[in-house]
C-alpha cells in the first residue's frame, strides 16, 4: 500500500468514527513533501472543509521555533548557554525555590543553588513548572491569584522554582522566560525576530502569532467533546495585541511547520537559507541534561491535558527545545528522533536517522485525548509503513 493510500485510510477513517473533527497532516524528507492533505471539518456540522492549508493553533509546537530563535543568537555571540539569563530577564535571578506549604498554607521559599542558565531553560531543567501539570505550583499559582501566562501579563509566568536548577527536567514555562531573554538580547519581539530570521528566510507564509484576515479564512476551531459529540469552541490566543510567549501561541499550518521540520532535518538550511550550522542543529539533537529523564506529567486540569507521557517505558531525553527518543518507537519512528506537541492535539516528529518528519494538526482539548493522540500515532505508524 502507497504512502498516500496509507495514511489516507487512516486519516478518514479516523475523521469518520470521531476520533477528532478535523485533521490535516504532511509528511517531507529532505528534499520535499512527500504528503499533505486534509480531512473533516474546520469546525464541526458547519461544513468548511479541513484541508492542508488549514490554520491551527499550534501552541507548544512553538518551543522548537523558539530553540531555533535562541541558538540563532547563541551561535552570533548575543547569548550564552551557560550564563546566567538573569542578565537579559532579572526576574529569573530573583526567583526562589518552592519547599512546600507552611501549616497556615503560606509558601515555604529559599534561594536556589545555582544560577538559571538558558540551557536550563531550552531543556526544562531550571526548575520551573506548568500549573496544569504540577500541583504546587498551581496551588502557589492560585493562592497568589496570579494571571495565565497566555495573557500576555508578566506576572503569569513569576511563578517560583519546585528545584534547583539543572536537578531535573519538569516540563515548563522555562520556554516563554526563554523568549523573554530572546527579546531582550535580540532588542525587538519575539514575533518580529521570528518573522525576519525564520519564517521569511524560510518561506513560511502562514505561521505568526497575530492571525491576518488571509490566515482567519482558513482558521479551524477548538472543539471539545460534549454528550459524546465534537462542539467547536472560542477558544483563541489574545490577538489585540497578540500574546507572543515563547512557550505557545504560535497559528500554522502543516506544510508552514513541515518546513521547519525539513530544515532541521537538513542541518539548519531550508528555502536556500541557512539558518543555523549544522553543528548548532546537531547539538539542539543531542541530550543536553545529563540524567535527567524526561517522565509522566500529571495532571491538574483534565478539562486541559490529561496524564502526559510518550512511549511509557521507553527512556526518552530532551535536547535544546526537543524531546529525543533513546530507543526505537512503536511505530517505528528511529532511536535518537526528535519531537514534541501542541495543547490542542497537534504533533510532529523528526527522525534524523531515516530522513523524514511529520507533522498532525488536530483542535481538540484535551491534550493527548484518548482518541486524538491513538490517531496520531496510527498516522505515524502508517507513514513507516507506507514508506516500507
Amino acid at each position: 500500500m502507497s504512502l498516500e493510500a496509507n495514511v489516507g485510510a487512516v486519516l478518514s477513517s479516523g475523521v469518520e468514527r470521531g476520533a477528532v473533527a478535523g485533521v490535516t497532516a504532511a509528511v517531507t524528507d529532505r528534499e520535499g513533501l512527500l504528503y499533505e492533505a486534509g480531512f473533516g471539518e474546520r469546525a464541526a456540522g458547519q461544513g468548511a472543509a479541513m484541508t492542508p492549508d488549514t490554520v491551527g493553533n499550534i501552541a507548544s509546537m512553538t518551543k522548537a521555533i523558539t530553540g531555533t530563535a535562541a541558538m540563532q543568537l547563541v551561535e552570533r555571540g548575543v547569548l550564552d548557554l551557560d550564563a546566567p539569563a538573569a542578565a537579559w530577564a532579572p526576574y529569573l535571578g530573583a526567583v526562589q525555590v518552592l519547599d512546600g506549604f507552611a501549616a497556615d498554607g503560606s509558601p515555604v521559599l529559599r534561594p536556589p543553588k545555582r544560577a538559571i542558565t538558558l540551557r536550563h531553560l531550552l531543556t526544562h531543567t531550571a526548575g520551573f513548572g506548568y500549573a496544569r501539570w504540577n500541583a504546587p505550583i498551581d496551588r502557589f499559582a492560585k493562592q497568589a491569584k496570579l494571571p495565565l501566562a497566555n495573557t500576555g501579563d508578566i506576572r503569569g509566568l513569576m511563578t517560583p522554582l519546585v528545584f534547583d536548577p539543572g536537578e531535573r527536567w519538569l516540563y515548563s514555562i522555562g520556554m516563554d522566560w526563554a523568549g523573554k531573554v530572546i527579546e531582550a538580547a535580540a532588542g525587538q519581539s519575539l514575533g518580529r525576530y521570528m518573522q525576519e530570521s525564520i519564517f521569511e528566510p524560510l518561506g513560511m507564509t502562514s505561521t505568526s502569532y497575530r492571525i491576518s484576515p488571509e490566515m482567519r479564512a482558513r482558521l479551524a476551531k477548538v472543539h471539545r467533546r460534549q454528550d459524546g459529540a465534537l462542539v467547536p469552541t472560542m477558544v483563541e490566543t489574545r490577538q489585540d495585541p497578540p500574546v507572543e510567549n515563547g512557550g505557545g501561541g504560535l497559528h500554522s499550518t502543516v506544510g508552514d511547520y513541515a518546513t521547519f521540520v525539513r530544515m532541521i532535518l537538513n542541518g539548519g538550511e531550508g528555502n536556500g537559507n541557512r539558518l543555523l550550522k549544522p553543528e548548532t542543529v546537531a547539538a539542539m539533537s543531542r541530550n543536553q541534561m545529563g540524567e535527567c529523564r524526561v517522565c509522566l506529567l500529571p495532571t491538574t486540569d483534565p478539562a486541559g491535558s490529561l496524564d502526559a507521557e510518550f512511549f511509557p517505558g521507553l527512556e526518552k531525553t530532551w535536547g535544546l527545545t526537543f524531546m529525543i527518543n533513546e530507543a526505537k518507537a512503536p511505530t517505528g519512528r528511529s532511536a535518537q528522533s526528535l519531537a514534541w506537541a501542541g495543547l490542542a492535539n497537534s504533533y510532529f516528529w523528526i527522525d534524523p536517522a531515516k530522513g523524514i518528519g511529520g507533522v498532525f494538526l488536530a483542535q481538540l482539548y484535551p491534550f493527548v485525548d484518548e482518541r486524538a493522540l491513538a490517531l496520531y500515532l496510527d498516522f505515524e505508524t502508517a507513514v513507516y509503513a507506507g514508506l516500507g
